[in-house]
């Protein structure tokens, strides 16, 4: 993890942002001491409603009969 100063980030900002992607973040250190953690945002395209499949031996005939018979009840 690089450590840079807030004058560098300033300058080099395009390049530094690219350095966070590469390896993961990096940090800015102010005057006054303090450091802040830059680290690439994760990106998510998908769909909230996207779910992974699952195998499973569970037939249409037995989700249809689950459901019939939850609605029996």
């Amino acid at each position: 993890m690089k450590i840079f100063t807030y004058s560098q980030f300033r300058q080099k900002l395009a390049t530094i942002l690219d350095l966070a992607r590469r390896e993961g973040r990096v940090m800015i250190k102010r005057k006054d001491g303090s450091l802040f953690n830059l680290s690439p945002a994760r990106r998510n395209n998908g769909s909230p409603l996207d779910v992974r499949s699952l195998k499973t031996k569970v037939t249409t005939v037995d989700i249809i009969n689950s459901v019939r018979e939850s609605r029996q009840q």
